[in-house]
């Protein structure tokens, strides 16, 4: 089972679950916990290869959007979670609208950070030559560049440095690993962005995050249960970049979404 971490304010609220991106850990979320544990229910989980969860059970798995739901849904059976509001960041929204997808009566609503829904022309050309070259340079080399390309501002340097400093804890077979699922993401988020689910979705981006951003900007108009906040002077980890703001949104989102209401009283 993955690494989890739980803060539990009672059995009168709900709970909320975060989800992190590829190459970070539960850690990503020290700015959102304070905040969000005095509201509800808190899940952490590190997602397999990645914190405390680096088990080889893992690594007789596949690795598949769907194979790495099923770790997230697995933590909540065990922990008899029967659903929860979900709020993940880069990579990790990918996941929760596959869990999402899988078992729709499991998630009471999603905050999806820094959204990844299309891959542009930029990121698409990284991906190819990350894979062209992966088996012979270090992945370090690869991190820090993507990292400089979706995080590429000043202001964006305690984000930046954050994901590095986390990645440095992967190894280089459990990198190559999450690296072989870009490679699906695009016809993979294509039946995503096509297909809207009837649970409300909060989309919170960073305005510098060019590389995201425009793609939530050109769909969200269409969509029923969805909406977008875009915060200024803020990149791709809009949770650390600006996290006062990320958290107000967030908190007040799920609010208007709970079922039990001791949570408000």
């Amino acid at each position: 089972m993955l690494h989890y971490k739980t803060y539990e304010k009672g059995s009168g609220y709900e709970w909320v679950i975060f989800i992190h991106g590829a190459g970070g850990s539960s850690s990503i979320w020290y700015k959102q916990i304070r905040e969000f544990k005095q509201e509800f229910n808190v899940l952490l989980v590190d997602l397999r290869g990645h914190g405390r969860s680096k088990s080889d059970r893992f690594l007789l798995r596949n690795y598949s959007f769907e194979d790495i739901s099923k770790d997230v849904l697995e933590v909540m059976d065990h922990l008899d979670i029967p659903c929860a509001h979900f709020v993940g960041i880069s990579l990790g929204t990918i996941l929760i609208q596959t869990i999402a997808e899988m078992a729709p009566c499991r998630v009471r609503s999603m905050t999806l950070g820094g959204a990844v829904m299309r891959l542009n022309f930029r990121s698409r050309l990284l991906i190819t030559l990350g894979n062209a070259v992966k088996a012979f340079i270090p992945f370090m080399w690869l991190y820090r560049l993507f990292a400089w390309v979706i995080m590429p501002n000043r202001r964006h340097e305690t984000s930046r440095s954050l994901f590095i400093r986390e990645a440095k804890k992967l190894c280089q077979k459990e990198f190559k690993r999450w690296f072989q699922l870009t490679q699906r993401v695009n016809p993979f988020l294509r039946t995503m962005r096509e297909r809207e689910l009837p649970i409300p979705t909060l989309y919170i981006m960073g305005e510098e995050d060019y590389m995201f951003l425009p793609a939530i900007r050109a769909f969200i108009g269409q969509k029923k249960y969805s909406s977008l906040v875009a915060i200024k002077d803020c990149g791709h980890v809009c949770n650390v970049d600006q996290p006062d703001i990320f958290n107000q949104t967030a908190i007040t989102f799920i609010k208007k979404h709970l079922t039990t209401r001791s949570s408000v009283s």
